[in-house]
């Protein structure tokens, strides 16, 4: 948010309504925007003004968040009458209403209003000190196999930025050296200047903002406390993680600033698929070929799981496609049911033949034939 917002109407640049809905706002700025664009007005300073003025209304009213607190600030510049030192509304504070205010009732009034405080200098939430501030959440990915995935596995993932500084951990004094309290601030990064009626804050001269004062600054990261640079950052990938989890490491983000805690840092896991298993939620499931007279006569096969295999009982007249279930012999995750195995079962169709087998296999068409041809008398 800035000062235009108490000094710019920008529905009357847009030349629609303040409770014009969404897609008026949108159709008058494409038609503004078309007419007064520099590519349609080349050598126009004045067209490209407009258009500036155009998008910067746009900017403001197309997001609804955006919307409602410029309304707010509006509301709130045109009921009670901002008067600056000059006399014209929104060029600083004299008073509000005509009326002479504390400056700790204006921070009352102005610091819930979404950013409103912050033009000036009260900061979010009413408060003048700048303080410690967290540091931001950094994201990055991490690849491991099927198997790993579902057993759960101890890692570690390359992360690139801003990092505490390696020499000085991130004090931003030389080590041994003394870091003390700025004496002009207090420690709250911002001193008080008057203008008139109020005392405005300003960042601290003498400490630039930090609250601190570092006799020796740290050679490498020259007072900053932070520095660019590639590390490793161990963490434990639980059991039964599923593709496109995000992990979040507490601390383990950007520096904050001012002494500020360190940001989170988000993996987000990819999973490479096996050659062997398909996971559906928990449970395992995988195709083994059987040959006809297995399927026929039954049989007992082997099956492979994530933790060695089993044996699986194929009844006499298995038809091809149908599938068995082995409790427990799924994914087993940190917390949660464990999935089962699924096996199907696939009778295999030799492609060649020798003579022998041809000549078994017609006999055997043949009996086939005399039974089923024998049913049916």
């Amino acid at each position: 948010m800035n000062r235009d917002w108490i000094e710019k109407d920008f529905y009357q640049t847009l030349g629609v309504s303040k409770d014009a809905s969404a897609e008026d706002i949108k159709k008058a700025y494409r038609k503004l925007a078309q007419k007064h664009h520099p590519d349609s007005n080349p050598g126009d300073n004045e067209a490209e003004e407009r258009f500036k003025e155009v998008s910067e209304a746009y900017a403001t009213l197309s997001k609804p968040d955006q919307r409602k607190e410029y309304d707010q600030v509006r509301r709130v510049a045109s009921q009670g009458g901002f008067t600056g030192f000059g006399g014209q509304p929104g060029a600083g504070f004299g008073s509000y209403g005509g009326q002479q205010v504390r400056v700790e009732d204006l921070e009352d009034l102005l610091g819930g209003i979404g950013g409103l405080g912050d033009l000036f200098g009260f900061g979010s939430g009413g408060g003048r000190s700048q303080g410690p501030t967290r540091g931001a959440d950094l994201q990055t990915e991490l690849t491991i196999s099927f198997e790993d995935a579902a057993a759960g596995v101890t890692t570690s993932v390359r992360v690139e930025g801003a990092a505490p500084c390696s020499h000085c951990g991130g004090a931003g004094a030389e080590p041994g050296t003394r870091v003390s309290t700025c004496p002009t601030c207090g420690g709250r990064g911002t001193v008080a200047q008057n203008q008139g009626f109020f005392s405005f804050s300003q960042p601290c001269p003498q400490c630039r903002g930090s609250g601190r004062l570092i006799e020796t600054p740290c050679s490498v990261c020259r007072g900053s406390g932070t520095e660019n640079r590639t590390r490793k950052v161990k963490l434990r990938v639980p059991a039964g993680v599923k593709e496109g989890a995000t992990l979040r490491l507490r601390g383990k983000g950007a520096p904050g600033a001012q002494g500020g805690p360190q940001g989170d840092l988000l993996v987000k896991v990819r999973v490479a698929p096996s050659k062997t298993f398909v996971r559906k939620g928990n449970d395992l499931t995988l195709t083994v070929p059987i040959t006809y007279s297995e399927a026929a006569l039954g049989t007992k096969i082997d099956v492979p799981t994530l933790n060695g295999g089993v044996k699986v009982k194929i009844p006499s007249g298995t038809p091809s496609g149908r599938t068995f279930r082995v409790s427990g012999k799924g994914i087993k995750p940190e917390r949660g049911r464990s999935g089962d195995l699924l096996v199907t079962v696939q009778v295999a169709v030799p492609q060649k033949v020798s003579k022998e087998e041809k000549r078994l296999i017609e006999e055997l068409a043949q009996h086939e034939t005399d039974d089923v041809r024998a049913h049916l008398r």
